[in-house]
């Protein structure tokens, strides 16, 4: 029988503001492939970055263009070939992943890992603000054992100094999303290292970052905005000692586990993130996610409301997905 497809835009609020240092955002923005056959039916769901030249639209017309090969019976291997890496091709990939699944029987989890799946820490997301302001933020989420900072801009290291002080017993993992200058970046690394921050992502933009293979580097730095997938990964030796994986992305799970390795067989550290989406598409993150060194798969957390049913998330740890939301 063909495969049914369909593809769907959808909103879900985000509980107050999410901020970065390329701006503001009250809602997630996602779309939710659907691929049904013979009475079972797979889900993905995707987030259209605009740093990335995506758009809601967009996404939603290149999956709707392979309608017809979806129909036809294409596979996760073709499909690395007929869509480039990016949102659309993840929401397709992840939701042929869990149609395998449920006509199989078999779940995704004994597919891509060879053993028990674990729930994992994750680290949980400050938005970018005034230092006093992030402070109160990392007060409140003192408990947590692993938060994510979000800086660059003006004042960095008033807010390192801030979010430290408040939150003394957790570890930190600073991002800047690309804010800072081949100016500020030896001072600012030097500072985050003073104040034991455990690992700073994507400070400079991408592609203007080779000020990194000649620098100190008094803690670990990961590549976010500079790398999508395995081919990336060549260029990036020397200069950064590990990549954030995400799914949105690598174009989808199969690109991701491609990545994965080959980033391991680098040398580099591994940390397996997302962009601020639903349970859905932080499901086959967390099967991804269980021998990464850095888990932030925090994006329900920031929701006003999730999809149902979701992950369950006691304090900081995730627990796998249960099958009736994905895999």
């Amino acid at each position: 029988m063909a495969r049914v497809i369909s593809v769907e835009a959808e909103r879900f609020p985000i509980a107050g503001t999410f901020t970065i240092s390329r701006g503001s955002k009250t809602e997630a923005e996602v779309i939710t492939c659907t691929i049904s056959q013979d009475g079972h039916s797979g889900r993905g769901e995707c987030v259209p970055y605009k740093r990335y030249g995506e758009t809601m639209d967009g996404v939603h017309a290149a999956i709707e263009a392979m309608r017809e090969r979806i129909a036809d019976g294409i596979d996760r291997t073709a499909l690395l070939d007929a869509m480039p890496a990016g949102a659309g091709r993840n929401a397709v990939d992840c939701a042929l992943w869990d149609l395998e699944a449920k006509i199989s029987g078999k779940p995704v989890a004994n597919e891509i890992w060879p053993g028990p799946v674990r729930a994992l820490e994750t680290a949980y997301t400050l938005s970018l603000g005034e230092a006093e302001a992030m402070a109160a933020q990392a007060r409140a989420n003192a408990g947590r054992p692993l938060l994510k900072v979000k800086i660059g801009g003006d004042n960095d290291m008033a807010r390192i100094r801030a979010v430290t002080e408040a939150a003394p017993r957790s570890r930190i993992i600073l991002d800047a999303n690309e804010g800072w200058t081949d100016d500020n970046i030896v001072a600012n690394l030097a500072f985050a290292a003073e104040r034991g921050i455990a690992l700073i992502e994507q400070p400079l933009p991408a592609g203007h970052d080779q000020i990194l293979r000649h620098i100190a580097h008094p803690l670990p730095i990961c590549a976010d905005e500079s790398v999508h997938e395995a081919k990336d990964l060549e260029t990036l030796v020397g200069l950064y000692d590990a990549v954030n994986i995400k799914l949105d992305k690598s174009g989808g799970l199969t690109a991701a586990l491609m990545l994965r390795d080959r980033a391991r067989e680098l040398g580099f550290g591994i940390m397996v993130g997302c962009m601020v989406g639903t349970s859905l598409a932080m499901a086959p993150a967390v099967l991804l996610a269980q021998d990464a060194d850095f888990v932030d798969l925090d994006g329900p957390l920031l929701l006003a409301r999730d999809r149902l049913p979701g992950l369950v998330y006691q304090g900081s740890l995730v627990s796998p997905p249960d099958r009736a939301l994905w895999g």
